[in-house]
């Protein structure tokens, strides 16, 4: 192979060292990680700029909707891809163009009657979020936006992401992720203060986040026209239905993904709420602490992402020691990229709060919140890798166990619990305490339920 030449499936799948193909692997999906939650922050960034509580509130209040479309997303995108990587290791080509086609074809009708729906019931369900006279109007406006017409493009971009991810394009994957991304950060402003009148800056945020994802929609496609017609990701229906195994499989996996992104997001939502029964410095500091700590998190996220397609495919392909490569180079850089960010955050807390916030009193809240949250870290990133290896071994019904026990049966109960115990400061330590037993409790279940693999 040429110094320059792109490496094929087969070179990062099955011949390149593993800390070469895992490089290629996982890099992008860990730059691609930390774009996405800069873009996350950028609506919240630019409409705040507006200085009107009202726009600011009516982007957050539409939040928890929009994180339903990703998980859409992972219903489609991460239950498909696992289960492409694993039939590629089988030699199973056919199968896995039959798979990537349902794949895509769920996610796009699973989000347009999401989007319906979203449309239908509108006014009700915005009352239901808590939009009120002062910010129903602009709700509506981002809701119209970034979900009616934006949901499709959202989940299918996020699905093509993981699929085209699966074969071991890592690159392509994460490029058209990040492309999004940028769009999303350079557009905000132009749509808001250049383009938009006055007062409707909230509808220039949503037509911006709509417009970036069409576009990195549109990049995925051309990536899929420029691979060819033998490319194993096909919107063809051509190609056939997969057989009915494969479909349970994809939902196998695919519906604890969503259920755990969906246990994720409610956990930080429960959280805002405990502290609001605070005051406003204590609600602010946290919503500061749980922005800066989740850099080392989508880091180790990027760093499963990457892992997962590799050992799918080895693992199906019979080639268990360079699973086993796989799995203890990724947790090692997972558990080191943790002990970093312990590092930093305990040294730098104030530091990392005064970017976000001038003011004295909730920067000290939050440097004490930081210090503490932030020896999770190590624990949230076993927890999810454990969740993510059985999604690689097309394990769905063990990854559903322990990412529901993790979020419904420790760290949500245990929220409410130490806030009853000791208060405020209780909240704040409950991750750390939920994710020890989580921690314990995912070591039982890995050497309990994982697959027979040499020299495991």
């Amino acid at each position: 192979m040429q110094a320059n030449a792109p490496s094929t499936r087969e070179d990062i799948f099955q011949n390149l060292p593993i800390p070469t193909a895992l490089r290629k692997m996982v890099l992008p999906a860990i730059f691609s990680q930390l774009i996405v939650l800069v873009y996350n922050m950028a609506d919240t960034f630019f409409v705040g700029q507006t200085n009107n509580p009202y726009m600011v509130a009516s982007t957050s209040l539409i939040l928890p909707v929009f994180n339903i479309t990703l998980c859409l997303a992972g219903l489609a995108g991460i239950g498909g891809g696992s289960l492409i990587s694993r039939l590629l290791g089988q030699g199973k080509t056919d199968q896995a163009r039959q798979v990537s086609a349902f794949s895509l074809y769920l996610g796009l009708s699973i989000s347009a009657l999401f989007a319906l729906g979203v449309a239908l019931f509108m006014q009700p369900l915005l009352t239901l979020l808590g939009a009120g006279a002062n910010t129903y109007q602009y709700t509506r406006q981002y809701a119209t936006c970034v979900i009616v017409i934006g949901g499709v493009p959202t989940v299918l971009s996020n699905v093509l992401a993981n699929l085209i991810r699966s074969i071991g394009r890592s690159r392509e994957a994460s490029t058209g992720i990040i492309l999004g991304g940028v769009l999303n950060i350079a557009l905000d402003p132009l749509f808001m203060f250049v383009l938009m009148p006055d007062g409707y800056e909230v509808l220039g945020a949503g037509l911006a986040t709509c417009l970036s994802n069409c576009i990195a929609l549109l990049f995925f496609i051309s990536v899929l026209l420029r691979m060819g017609r033998g490319c194993i990701i096909t919107f063809s229906p051509k190609v056939g239905l997969p057989p009915r195994s494969c479909i349970l499989a994809i939902f196998g996996v695919g519906f604890p993904s969503a259920i755990t992104t969906f246990l994720f997001d409610l956990d930080y939502v429960i959280i805002d709420k405990l502290m609001v029964s605070y005051h406003d410095l204590a609600l602010a500091a946290v919503g500061i602490v749980l922005k800066v700590e989740r850099f080392p998190l989508n880091v180790g996220l990027g760093i499963c992402q990457g892992m997962v397609p590799l050992v799918a495919y080895n693992y199906s392909a019979g080639n268990g020691e360079r699973a086993n490569q796989a799995i203890r180079l990724s947790i090692r850089l997972g558990l080191l990229i943790a002990g970093i960010s312990i590092v930093l955050y305990e040294l730098f807390a104030v530091q990392f709060a005064h970017v976000f916030i001038s003011d004295a009193q909730t920067v000290d809240l939050a440097a004490q919140f930081l210090r503490i949250r932030v020896l999770a870290t190590p624990l949230m990133f076993i927890s999810f890798f454990t969740v993510n290896l059985f999604q690689a071994f097309g394990k769905g019904r063990v990854a559903l166990f322990l990412g529901v026990s993790r979020w419904l049966g420790l760290n949500i109960p245990m929220l409410f619990l130490l806030n009853a115990l000791f208060g405020m400061f209780g909240v704040v330590w409950a991750q750390v305490t939920a994710d020890i037993l989580t921690v314990l409790l995912s070591a039982y279940v890995y050497r309990r339920y994982r697959p027979a693999m040499n020299r495991l």
